[in-house]
């Protein structure tokens, strides 16, 4: 550690963005939610700031003036936002008296998506990254440490510093036709999808479209700067009222979207569902940005002012699967939760966190729940796996 430098820095804008992106841009898994405009608008638009609980602490490794290993780490007093539910072991710490808030997360803010959080130039770097995310939280004498949805080398180099590892399931689907001989290709078209499930996922589909069209409802999609500010409102108008009608207020404001299309349009595919000429919903699809890379969908928002049967369906999995095929999009991510997203083949998929808490008992104690969580997570896994929708080949 002598030859290198850790500073900690309190706002994205305090990282040359050009810097950040290169070394993001150099993992194996590259999310575009680490990308330094999509962090900065967080930031910037008051979604994920000290007011609402965010604190931006960012963690950076430098060698000279080089930026040799980095990540997004913020302070939180609550739990919210995560979708790596951990409200049981704060109820435990305050039973005993203890404070579990503020905490430290390494994640990106509302975004459950698995890819890098630890940028790093190599696995020493990394190494390095994670020994100085720890001393951080105990100069700071934070509760705990918690890193969200991490890649492969994440958790390899958690792996190594000791922390404990939590496993969560997600359900994606692939541009994959399965074969006898093993060997596999992308589907030609949305029939041949359909082509590759069993009769009566195949027939569920097919009703279910069938019922939106013959309500009237027809879709058009828009990407990147071809997205008009009026769909963005109108989306906007969907995506919160989603929101308020399960009794919450949204986690985005309009303004990081607005962000969003102003700096990071290429990330965005937006789906409007249409009826008598007017939008009655919106679907709003993330994109991989790195042109390096395989093209990579993302399932994120959606919302509808009209209700109609099935027309969630369409607008959030057989949209955004046909546009995959048509576009050669290797992997279409479903988010969180949701096995019910197995009937239009979005497969199980196991996701990884880590996890350091300061207190011996408590480390103890929640090193044990996961041995037994991690083996019901595998079981879980198992059962998922005997419900294949494909056929039988």
């Amino acid at each position: 550690m002598n030859d290198y430098v850790i500073r900690v820095l309190a706002s994205p804008s305090d990282i040359d963005p050009q810097a950040w992106n290169a070394l993001l841009a150099a993992q194996p898994e590259p999310s575009p939610f680490m990308r330094h405009e999509y962090l900065a608008a967080m930031h910037d638009s008051g979604s994920a700031s000290p007011e609402r609980g965010w604190t931006p602490q960012f963690v950076t490794l430098w060698r000279g003036e080089v930026l040799e290993a980095a990540c997004a780490l913020y302070l939180k007093d609550h739990s919210y936002g995560e979708y790596v539910f951990d409200w049981a072991w704060a109820n435990a710490y305050e039973q005993h008296g203890l404070a579990y808030y503020p905490k430290a997360v390494v994640a990106a803010p509302f975004t459950p998506v698995p890819g890098a959080r630890l940028l790093a130039r190599n696995a020493p770097s990394r190494t390095l990254l994670v020994q100085a995310l720890v001393a951080v939280c105990k100069e700071q004498e934070l509760s705990s440490l918690h890193l969200l949805f991490g890649a492969d080398a994440d958790i390899a180099a958690c792996t190594e510093a000791g922390l404990m590892l939590r496993h969560t399931v997600q359900f994606h689907w692939t541009n994959t036709t399965p074969s006898l001989s093993g060997t596999q290709a992308s589907y030609t078209d949305f029939d041949a999808f359909l082509a590759s499930l069993s009769h009566d996922k195949r027939k569920k589909i097919r009703q279910e479209r069938r019922k939106v069209a013959e309500a009237g409802v027809s879709f058009r999609w828009s990407r990147g700067t071809d997205i008009a500010a009026a769909d963005w409102d109108f989306f906007y108008r969907c995506y919160e009222r989603t929101y308020r009608e399960h009794g919450n207020p949204p986690y985005l404001t309009r303004d990081f979207f607005q962000r969003m299309a102003d700096t990071l349009p290429d990330a965005w595919l937006l789906f409007v569902a249409e009826r008598d000429g007017r939008p009655i919903a919106t679907s709003l699809i993330a994109l991989s940005t790195d042109e390096a890379q395989p093209l990579v969908a993302y399932g994120r928002y959606w919302g509808a002012l009209e209700r109609v049967d099935c027309l969630h369906f369409e607008a959030c999995y057989y949209q955004p699967i046909a546009w995959c095929i048509a576009h050669g999009a290797v992997r279409f991510e479903g988010g969180a939760q949701g096995e019910h997203k197995m009937a239009r083949a979005l497969m199980p998929v196991r996701t990884t966190s880590a996890h350091w808490l300061a207190h011996p008992s408590f480390a103890d104690a929640v090193e044990r729940f996961l041995e037994r969580e991690g083996a019901g997570i595998e079981n879980y896994m198992d059962h998922l796996g005997e419900r294949s929708p494909f056929k039988a080949t």
